[in-house]
């Protein structure tokens, strides 16, 4: 698809310029296409290119720790990125495509050079941006003020009863007794449901499902089912999150994170059937919300669904740190270097070879990620308790994973044997074995980046890594390689959260692991720290390193390691004789060589080239 006539007609108008005009600004551009679930780009990355939405709907949202908020749903015709007019700051959002999308995209460098050959056109659609961003802005404090306006006053309380006894529940709460008990009994971590966005939607999905499916069999009144799954719709569409108030760490085996989205749910749905919060002789969180479910498979079940869902976001970051290293690879093609093994002179190499293999190491770890989510989505809906299905109709786990699938989008299938997969957290175990691998390969790359920066006088000082803060309080000029070394801690913590899994996913005792909560907290918290580290060591850092090409020349033509290269001609002895003399006398291994008489100058010119010792067999 192209830019049509009509599509540069509206805009132009928009943009407060001729058709003429703009024709030529869009010349600039190209298509660009986005399947369902990409993200154009990532809140804190460098914007890169306008555009204008040729056709789907792109969701602008903002959060980087698990929960994201809509702040505007762009669709055919929007423009997108207007801001590069104005700054070049990073993108304060992120764009998730919500369809196949297509946009038609103009380079920031190609808008830099418009504006320098056509400023009268140019300035006059900044002011048109500038107003359109403050139209936004506009609506966005509208959000912030209904956000602020639609909070529940703390006026009366009810009272609700557990088989603990009676209890008083605010008002102004929709979760109810049991969850307030799991929100005074675990005050661990401060990381409360909400944090994770994916999560409670999943939940909406389970329930939902399991509403539907209750209904279907004819074991839950259909009036009832309506009204959760209107009561779930609304949670999957941003509302009521702040409800999900328990701690991610808790006992249990998540009965807490179970109740307390059976009872923000009940109280939802009672809502919609025109009741009271608490008047649970209508919609009961235990006898309707969580009929035909037990925690044990509803948990499980809505977990590897959020996991997956936050696997597809972490992996999408993974694919902008891997084009990153793809073009910096293709960027140093031409730059010989010396490689290294224990530290110590190799061989020589090209620094584009290096980040080729980076890139190589990164889409190892999609790979792996993207294999693994796919095995995490076997579950056991319809278990109940211990995997024989008690209290759950014929049919009913078969037709609630259907209604999972059709609800989610995600292909979820229907474990073979339902205890087992009660009892088994083995595949938690493996996920988190994918995240804690690819944490390592990303932390030896960081390992390498600071390596090769070290400097400026007295390190290696192979690449350049862009200076992105002052880095010491008493050394003047001093300049840290930041990013690398927090993406290492950011990996040592991935790396020990895999043991916790680990022993987590060891725990499960008989027909049940109590200590799911624990995985889960531990997995999405990883996803969501690789996720960001893998946008903020490719926006700050990867994009922006230059190699230093005559240092690395310099390396290589002072090595003791390019004798290597006369082994088959002069054999391994006589080799290594001339390397230890080359050390001994501070000499190098060229000038011995003809020294000695053992090859012509046109010979060792040869062997020793360093492009060909870099790509051997490219030169045999």
């Amino acid at each position: 698809m192209n830019i049509t006539r009509e599509r540069i007609e509206q805009v132009a108008g928009d943009m407060d310029v001729s058709f003429e005009e703009l024709k030529k600004f869009v010349a600039l551009g190209e298509e660009r296409d986005f399947a369902k679930g990409d993200y154009l780009f990532h809140e804190s990355a460098p914007r890169q290119w306008f555009g204008i939405v040729l056709k789907g709907k792109i969701n602008l949202q903002r959060g980087l720790a698990g929960r994201h908020v809509t702040l505007a749903i762009l669709s055919d015709g929007a423009v997108i990125g207007e801001s590069l007019f104005i700054d070049d700051l990073d993108h304060s959002v992120s764009g998730l495509a919500l369809d196949d999308v297509q946009v038609w995209a103009i380079p920031a460098a190609k808008l830099e050079a418009f504006r320098e050959k056509k400023p009268e056109i140019f300035y006059r659609m900044t002011a048109r941006a500038a107003r359109r961003i403050g139209h936004r802005l506009r609506e966005t404090t509208e959000l912030l003020l209904h956000a602020e306006h639609s909070r529940s006053e703390i006026t009366d309380y009810r009272t609700e009863h557990d088989s603990l006894g009676d209890r008083e529940v605010s008002n102004g709460h929709y979760y109810g007794v049991q969850t307030m008990r799991a929100v005074e009994n675990f005050p661990f971590s401060g990381i409360r449901l909400s944090h994770f966005q994916h999560l409670v939607n999943a939940f909406a999905y389970v329930k939902k499902a399991a509403a539907i499916a209750n209904s279907t069999l004819g074991v839950l009144d259909p009036k009832i089912a309506v009204a959760i799954c209107a009561a779930c719709d609304r949670i999957l569409a941003g509302d009521a999150h702040e409800q999900f108030v328990v701690d991610m760490v808790q006992g249990g085996a998540g009965t807490s994170t179970n109740m307390n989205a059976n009872e923000v749910i009940a109280n939802l749905a009672l809502e919609n059937l025109g009741h009271r919060k608490g008047d649970y002789q209508y919609c009961h969180p235990n006898d309707h919300v969580n009929r035909s479910q037990s925690t044990n498979d509803a948990y499980p079940t809505a977990v590897k669904i959020a996991v997956v869902a936050s696997t597809h976001e972490t992996v999408s970051a993974l694919k902008v740190l891997r084009k990153a290293f793809e073009e910096k690879a293709q960027e140093f093609s031409d730059v010989i270097k010396m490689g290294r093994t224990e530290n110590q002179d190799a061989v020589p190499m090209t620094l584009g070879q290096e980040f080729a293999a980076y890139a190589v190491m990164v889409n190892d770890g999609i790979r792996r990620l993207e294999k693994t989510s796919e095995e995490l989505l076997v579950v056991n809906m319809g278990a109940t308790a211990i995997g024989t299905g008690l209290n759950s109709p014929r049919g009913y786990a078969a037709l609630c994973t259907r209604k999972i699938n059709e609800l989610s989008g995600y292909h979820v299938k229907l474990a073979d044997d339902l205890v087992e997969a009660t009892q088994d957290a083995g595949d938690f175990a493996v996920m988190s074995s994918a995240l804690k691998v690819t944490a390592i390969q990303i932390s030896k790359i960081c390992n390498d980046l600071r390596w090769a920066s070290s400097g400026p006088r007295c390190g290696l000082m192979e690449i350049n890594l862009p200076a992105v803060q002052p880095g010491s309080s008493i050394m003047p000029g001093k300049v840290n390689p930041v990013l690398p070394e927090v993406v290492n801690q950011i990996c040592y913590q991935i790396i020990g959260s895999d043991l916790t899994v680990s022993m987590a996913a060891e725990a499960s005792e008989f027909e049940l692991n109590m200590a799911e909560p624990i995985m889960v907290y531990n997995l999405l918290s990883s996803l969501m720290l690789l996720k960001n580290a893998a946008i903020i060591l490719a926006t700050r850092c990867i994009n922006g390193i230059t190699a230093n090409r005559e240092r690395c020349a310099e390396y290589v033509r002072n090595s003791i390691g390019i004798v290597t290269a006369l082994c088959p001609t002069l054999g391994y002895e006589q080799s290594a004789n001339i390397a230890k003399e080359a050390l001994a006398t501070d000499r190098s291994v060229y000038d011995l060589v003809l020294e000695k008489g053992l090859l012509s100058k046109t010979q060792l010119d040869d062997l020793l080239s360093p492009e060909k010792m870099a790509n051997p067999l490219m030169h045999e």
